[in-house]
C-alpha cells in the first residue's frame, strides 16, 4: 500500500475516531450529569440520541446521492460544521427542549459524517479498489470508545459537561475539518451518471436482502452495546465480571478487523460477512453451557463478530454492485439499520426483564435470520435478480 494511500487511511480514520466519539459514544458519560442539571430524566436524554440515529438514518440515501455526484470530501467537512454545531448547542442547553434541538442538530451532522459518509467517499476515490482502505479507518476508528470515553470522563470530572461539550466542538473545527480537507479531491459525476439523473433507483433482492442482514445483525450490535453487562448477571456473573466482560468488546473488535485486513482479505466478502453473524450464536451457546464463568469468552466472541461486520457493512455492496452509485446504495441499504440501532436498546429493555438469560436466544436467532439472508445474496452484480415491477 503507497504512502499516500496509508495518510488517507489515517487521516480518515483519526477524523472517524473523533465523529464517533464525539456523537455516537457521547451518552455513555454525559447523559446522566446533563439530565440532572436540566432537572430531567435520563430517559429523555436517550430518548433525544434515539431520534438523532433516526434522523441519521432518514438522510443516509440523500447523502449517499451527494457523495456519488461530488465526492466525500465535501459532505464530511460539512459535517465536522454541523456536529460542532450541535456539541455547541448542546453545551448551551437550559433545558429538554434545546437539549433536544442540540440532539436533532448531532443526528444530521452523523448522518453526514459517519462511517457510511467515509466508505462512500473512499468508494468515490478508489473504487472496487477500495477494501483495504475501508478496514484500515475501520482499524483506527474501532478505538473511539477507548479514546473518547476516558477523555469525556476528565472533561467531565474538570472542566463539566457543558465545557466538555464546547471542546468537542472545537475539536471538530481545528482537528477535524483540516483531516477531511486532506482527502483527495473527486471530480464530480457526470449528470448522465448520478443517482439525481436516475431517482427510480432498482431495489433489487440482493438489496432487500442486505439491508434485512444489516438491520438484524445491527439490532443485536446495539442490544449489546447498551445491555450486555445487565445480561451477563442474568447468568449470575458479578457486576465486576460483567463490566470486564463489556471491556472485551473493544480489543475483540479491534482484533478481528486485523484479521479481515489480513488472512480474510484474500476470501470474498461475503465469507468475512457470513462468519461475522455466527459468533454472536456461538457465543450464546457458550455462556449458556458454562454460565456466568464464560462472560468474557461471550464478550469476545460478540466483539470479533461486531468488528468484522462494521467492515462488511462497507466492502459487501462495493464488491456486489461495484462503485457506481456505491455511497446512495449505502445510504439506502443503511437506513434500516440505523433505525434499528435507535430502537434495539429499548426493545430489548423490555425483553430483559421477564426474559431474563432467556434473551440471549432472541439475539442469536436475530443472528442466525442475518445469517440465512447472507447466503441467499449471489457474489456479484451479475447474478443480482431484479425485483417484479408493480
Amino acid at each position: 500500500m503507497d504512502r499516500r494511500r496509508l495518510g488517507v487511511i489515517a487521516a480518515l480514520g483519526t477524523a472517524q475516531t473523533l465523529a464517533w466519539g464525539s456523537s455516537y459514544y457521547l451518552p455513555a458519560i454525559l447523559a446522566e450529569p446533563v439530565a440532572h442539571d436540566l432537572g430531567i430524566s435520563s430517559n429523555w436524554f436517550f430518548g433525544a440520541f434515539s431520534a438523532s440515529l433516526v434522523v441519521s438514518a432518514l438522510l443516509g440515501p440523500r447523502v449517499g446521492r451527494q457523495i456519488d455526484r461530488v465526492g466525500g470530501r465535501q459532505v464530511l467537512c460539512a459535517s465536522n460544521f454541523v456536529l460542532a454545531a450541535g456539541l455547541a448547542l448542546l453545551g448551551a442547553s437550559a433545558s429538554l427542549w434545546t437539549m433536544s434541538a442540540a440532539w436533532l442538530l448531532l443526528g444530521v451532522g452523523m448522518g453526514l459524517g459517519l462511517y457510511d459518509s467515509a466508505f462512500g467517499a473512499l468508494g468515490r476515490v478508489y473504487g472496487s479498489d477500495a477494501r483495504g482502505a475501508i478496514t484500515g479507518i475501520t482499524l483506527i476508528a474501532g478505538f473511539a470508545s477507548t479514546v473518547a470515553w476516558p477523555l469525556s470522563s476528565l472533561g467531565l470530572e474538570t472542566i463539566g459537561w457543558r465545557y466538555t461539550c464546547f471542546a468537542w466542538a472545537a475539536a471538530h473545527i481545528l482537528i477535524g475539518l483540516p483531516l477531511n480537507l486532506s482527502l483527495p479531491r473527486t471530480r464530480p459525476a457526470p449528470a448522465s451518471e448520478t443517482p439525481a439523473a436516475n431517482p427510480r433507483f432498482a431495489f433489487d433482492r440482493t438489496m432487500v436482502l442486505l439491508a434485512f442482514a444489516f438491520a438484524a445483525a445491527w439490532t443485536v450490535t446495539s442490544a449489546m452495546a447498551a445491555h450486555l453487562p445487565r445480561i451477563m448477571e442474568t447468568f449470575g456473573a458479578t457486576p465486576a465480571q460483567a463490566i470486564f466482560a463489556g471491556m472485551m468488546i473493544g480489543p475483540a473488535q479491534v482484533g478481528a478487523r486485523v484479521l479481515e485486513a489480513g488472512f480474510l482479505s484474500r476470501f470474498h466478502p461475503l465469507v468475512s460477512s457470513r462468519l461475522s453473524c455466527l459468533t454472536h450464536p456461538l457465543g450464546a451457546c457458550v455462556i449458556g453451557i458454562f454460565g456466568s464463568g464464560a462472560a468474557a469468552a461471550f464478550a469476545l466472541l460478540h466483539g470479533a463478530g461486531n468488528g468484522i461486520l462494521t467492515i462488511a457493512r462497507g466492502t459487501l455492496p462495493l464488491t456486489i454492485f461495484g462503485p457506481d452509485n456505491y455511497a446512495y446504495r449505502l445510504g439506502l441499504i443503511g437506513a434500516p439499520s440505523r433505525i434499528c440501532q435507535a430502537l434495539a436498546p429499548f426493545a430489548f429493555g423490555l425483553l430483559i426483564e421477564p426474559m431474563g438469560r432467556s434473551v440471549v436466544v432472541v439475539s442469536a436467532g436475530l443472528s442466525l435470520a442475518s445469517l440465512l439472508a447472507l447466503m441467499l445474496l449471489p457474489r456479484s452484480s451479475a447474478e443480482v435478480v431484479p425485483l417484479p415491477a408493480e
